[in-house]
């Protein structure tokens, strides 16, 4: 008789104490308030859902609410939300009323609970025209749906209110099989992990998640966070799985059998289990494991391997009368066989449904079906479904089996539905991943029995739609142009001019494509030019009134969004007159008049609203925080910033081209402003944009972490940035700005003028003279002038005069950039002024010691609330007036060591203290190193000198870094030698260290 494994959590851990350590000490931090998540990552069958059990049982025990989701393999779109909808149905129907509360309070919460319905679908244009402007950006972004961050904050809003009553753990089971959209709403909650008593665990497959998974990108990037851990789940080793086959087996095994089991196991818990399932002696199974399941599955009778069979097509928990129809068994028939299955572990019971114990079952077994076999059975449970609605997913499934039987006559429609309900919550992939499925099939379909209403084109759009808001503009693109090439001659003019803008807006997207958008959106006007008012044409009008502008026709812009206002006007199309009204305020800026452009903009943004408009209320409200920026109003620009930056949240614009633009240019006016935010999370982007998104909002980020002396990781970030110069203007100056400053504080002077040359050379072939280039060249030209000073110091005149040179060509391009560049204003603003003025100080430093008074002029040009760049400059003029003898660094000294403590940028406070400490000037707060244990015979001013003898500087070198004359460095290295009993400079930097008299030599 063939042993049976005792399952379930009465078995014992084996070897999994410190897993469970580690877990159980994540779960008393979520208890005190300290949220925090754990990725648990190993192969198939090697114990998750066991140790996710045992500590599902500890938290109960403790008093927690345990909340558990699995994700399911549902090929080729995915059911949204799957687990998170799984894991908070208990919240919904709650009797506690405290829970309830929460849950209603949420009504967001209706796309994923059972008792609430999802919110409909957004109509019309979506509001999508952005007429092509690049201020700072040369690529529009994709939209997002405008639910999903509603939903994303009801769920991670309901979890923090539970929590307040009891700790709330949520397990999450099978990540490798997450759809886009509960990997994005994932990436969302780790992300925001703070003060909650919450504790989300997760599990995967780590040999599924291979290179190119989706998953595989989204966990590099939550292991950052500081509230999330890995723990990996490694397979037994001899001793544990012997340990484990002993005590899975009911009846005492013989060791040589319990060796074999461990040893042909590897380890795997589940392997273990189905060896020791199959039989006692072991002797004849198949060394792979899906040899061992069918084996295992032949000693059962016909009817139960039948039902096991049709269990594995549903691809999910399957219902008693499900299984009844599908299988053709009558009741008795397939109790016997379910009992059979169920008694042997090969099956179990959750909450009323049968479904396999482990995924590799169910993979197996339908692996091994026939083809007929597994057309039929899909049939069955395509008929099902269309028999009986099953609520939520329930075209999704229809189209999953449908597809899989080869019914495409059903399959088709259950796709566009299914697409459909994807949009409603918020899902674009999945809508994206329906689509396209609908589009494979549609000449299979014949056209009698295709859905009324819906022809190639529109899948098209909808597929172009779908790509550009789930974050794939390539893609958006490629079914943009087919949508136009699918043009029939007898569509309407107007109707074909809204593909051909679409089609103008989606090639924005790109790099390198702008003329064949500017000739898209002149093809849609040629369509509508000669044709009466109406919406299409207010739209295209709209849209090539921002072209033009981009292609320096003002005045062309300015007659086309006047024309669309009155035409907008004559139809009522609000939002295209909204939108007009935002080309006529940007035209206005750029003509030097705000307060025209900030009428308009104030304007535009009222109407979008009042129409819906979302995307055009978003844009008029970057231009009108940018109208303030170009003036340095940083009161007004950062609170138009953050006033849009919350309005694109809250309607889920957050990462649309304009809710983009206005995050970025927050980050930088918090960098510039000193408001430099403490947390990760404000340098990453969410989840599931495209990699150019991605790089817009660290290349800001990484300006803080060089800043703030986190040297390391701007490094790391730095090379993929590089990569993603091409993409956006913005990401190559502000992450060549980085990368120049985290050389130079390090000391590499020649590579801060290495990455400046290549990003000149670069910025050169976009545009000869981008006001951008002023601030890359300020940055760079102190390198050049130290380069020069190390030069003459070391008597090699020839080097000095070539680095004097390279600053030189750093100043004439700085200079040409200023003269020649194109502000937005017209004119050059503060922020620009005060660049140019520290480009000047610094050049002043080429051949000799800078002039203090030129970096005070730039400190004072920095007064408009650039507060870190203006320490940074007094820091500068500090050192000029030591070198140049005159009176005044303590003071300058001290105001740009104040700011350097507030912000916490040690690269500036480290050298502001090392100047003072070397000018004896006392710092307030700073703290007077502590008297050494020892008597150390040198003065402090001897261990200056000696310890800069000891980097290997001239005395000539040690006397311009002290202040002092070569002599006196002369003099105090003769009394240094005599004190230690030295006869030479490297003798005494030896005793010194030997007898720890030196810094950093105890």
């Amino acid at each position: 008789m063939h042993l049976v494994p005792r399952l379930g959590s009465g078995i014992p851990l084996v070897a999994r104490t410190q897993e469970m350590r580690r877990l159980r000490a994540a779960f008393a931090r979520a208890e005190r308030g300290e949220a925090g998540a754990v990725l648990i990552a190993g192969d198939a069958g090697v114990g998750k859902t066991r140790l996710l059990t045992a500590l599902g049982e500890h938290v109960a025990g403790c008093g927690g609410l345990v909340l558990t989701g699995r994700c399911i393999d549902v090929r080729d779109g995915g059911l949204p939300y799957l687990p998170f909808a799984e894991a908070l149905a208990p919240l919904g129907s709650s009797a506690d009323p405290a829970v309830s509360a929460a849950v209603r309070a949420r009504s967001a919460l209706g796309m994923l609970l059972p008792q609430g319905d999802p919110r409909p679908a957004a109509t019309g244009d979506h509001g999508q025209v952005s007429e092509g402007e690049r201020e700072g950006v040369r690529r529009v972004r994709p939209e997002q749906d405008l639910g999903q961050l509603q939903l994303f904050d009801a769920v991670l809003g309901v979890l923090t209110e539970v929590g307040q009553a009891q700790p709330v753990v949520l397990l999450l089971e099978d990540l490798h099989w997450a759809d886009s959209s509960t990997r994005n709403l994932l990436s969302f909650l780790l992300s925001r992990l703070r003060a909650q008593r919450l504790l989300v665990v997760g599990s995967y497959r780590e040999e599924d998640v291979h290179r190119r998974h989706p998953l595989r990108g989204l966990l590099s990037e939550l292991v950052r966070l500081n509230t999330v851990e890995q723990l990996t789940l490694a397979p037994f080793g001899p001793a544990d799985a012997r340990a484990f086959v002993a005590a899975l087996a009911e009846e005492p095994l013989p060791p040589d059998v319990v060796a074999d089991i461990a040893e042909r196991s590897e380890g795997n818990p589940f392997f273990v289990e189905e060896l020791l399932a199959t039989g006692a002696d072991c002797r004849d199974l198949p060394a792979g494991l899906a040899e061992v399941l069918l084996a295992r599955l032949e000693r059962f009778p016909a009817e139960t391997r039948r039902v096991l069979r049709v269990i594995s097509v549903a691809n999910e928990s399957v219902s008693h009368a499900a299984l009844a129809q599908v299988a053709g068994l009558g009741d008795l028939e397939l109790d016997e066989a379910l009992r059979e299955a169920v008694q042997h572990h090969i099956l179990v019971i959750e909450n009323g449904f049968y479904t396999f114990r482990h995924a590799l079952l169910q993979e197996a077994v339908y692996a091994d079906l026939l083809p007929g076999e597994r057309t039929r059975m899909h049939a069955g449970y395509a008929a099902r479904i269309k028999s009986m609605p099953q609520g939520r997913g329930h075209d999704a499934k229809l189209a999953f089996h449908s597809l899989e039987s080869r019914d495409f006559d059903t399959a088709l429609p259950a796709l566009l539905r299914a697409a459909d309900e994807a949009e409603k919550l918020g899902a674009p992939g999945a809508a994206l991943r329906h689509i396209e499925q609908a589009q494979s099939i549609w000449d299979a379909v014949a056209p009698e029995n295709r859905p009324e209403g819906i022809d190639e084109l529109k899948l098209l759009s909808g597929a172009s739609y779908f790509a550009g808001t789930s974050g794939e503009p390539e893609r958006a693109v490629a079914y943009a142009r087919s949508a136009t090439e699918a043009l029939k001659p007898d569509a309407s003019p107007e109707h074909a001019a809204k593909v051909w803008r679409r089609l103008a807006e989606t090639l924005l997207t790109l790099e390198g494509t702008f003329d064949e958008a500017v000739r898209a959106i002149e093809r849609a006007w040629e369509l509508v030019a000669d044709r009466e008012p109406s919406g299409a044409r207010a739209w295209v009008l709209a849209s090539r009134a921002g072209f033009q502008r981009l292609l320096d026709r003002p005045a062309e812009a300015l007659a086309s969004a006047h024309t669309a206002v009155a035409d907008a006007r004559a139809v009522g199309a609000v939002g295209a007159e909204a939108s007009a009204l935002v080309t006529l305020g940007t035209l206005a800026d750029g003509a030097g008049d705000p307060v025209e452009a900030r009428k308009w903009l104030r304007e535009a943004e009222g109407k979008a609203h009042k129409a819906g408009a979302l995307n055009v209320e978003i844009r008029a409200m970057y231009f009108l925080a940018l109208s303030y920026d170009d003036q340095a109003e940083m009161e007004l620009a950062l609170a138009h910033a953050v006033r849009g930056v919350e309005r694109a949240e809250a309607v889920g614009l957050t990462w649309s081209t304009y809710g983009l633009e206005l995050r970025a240019r927050l980050l930088y006016l918090r960098y510039l402003s000193g408001d430099w935010p403490k947390e990760d999370a404000a340098g990453r982007a969410r989840r599931g944009v495209s990699s150019a998104v991605a790089a817009r909002i660290l290349a800001n980020w990484v300006l803080f972490l060089v800043g703030r002396g986190r040297f390391e990781d701007a490094a790391k970030a730095l090379p993929g940035l590089r990569q993603q110069w091409m993409a956006d203007l913005q990401i190559a100056l502000a992450s060549g700005d980085a990368a120049i400053e985290l050389a130079a504080w390090r000391g590499d002077h020649a590579e801060a003028l290495r990455i400046t040359d290549e990003l000149v050379s670069w910025l050169e072939k976009v545009e000869t003279a981008l006001l951008g280039g002023i601030r890359i060249v300020a940055l760079a030209i102190p390198s050049a002038a130290a380069l020069a000073a190390e030069a003459r110091a070391r008597g090699d005149q020839a080097a000095a005069e070539g680095f004097v040179a390279a600053g030189r060509r750093l100043v004439e391009h700085g200079r040409r950039c200023a003269a020649e560049g194109h502000p937005r204003s017209g004119t050059m603003g503060p922020e620009g002024r005060a660049w140019l003025a520290r480009m000047e100080a610094a050049a002043s430093g080429l051949e000799g010691p800078a002039d203090p008074e030129l970096w005070a002029e730039a400190a004072e040009a920095y007064s408009y609330g650039a507060v870190y760049e203006q320490a940074v400059c007094r820091w500068r003029q500090a050192e000029a007036l030591l070198a140049n003898g005159r009176a005044g660094a303590a003071e300058a000294l001290e105001a740009a060591h104040s700011v350097a403590v507030k912000l916490d940028a040690v690269p500036l406070r480290d050298a502001v203290r090392d100047l003072a400490h070397r000018a004896r000037v006392e710092l307030a707060g700073v703290e007077v190193v502590p008297v050494r244990a020892q008597v150390n015979p040198l003065t402090e001013r001897e261990r200056d000198v000696l310890e800069r003898v000891a980097l290997g500087r001239t005395n000539r070198q040690v006397g311009e870094e002290l202040y002092i004359s070569e002599k006196t460095v002369s003099v105090h290295l003769s009394r240094v030698m005599a004190k230690l009993g030295a006869s030479r400079r490297a003798e005494a930097v030896a005793i010194a260290y030997d007898r720890g008299l030196l810094s950093g030599s105890e």
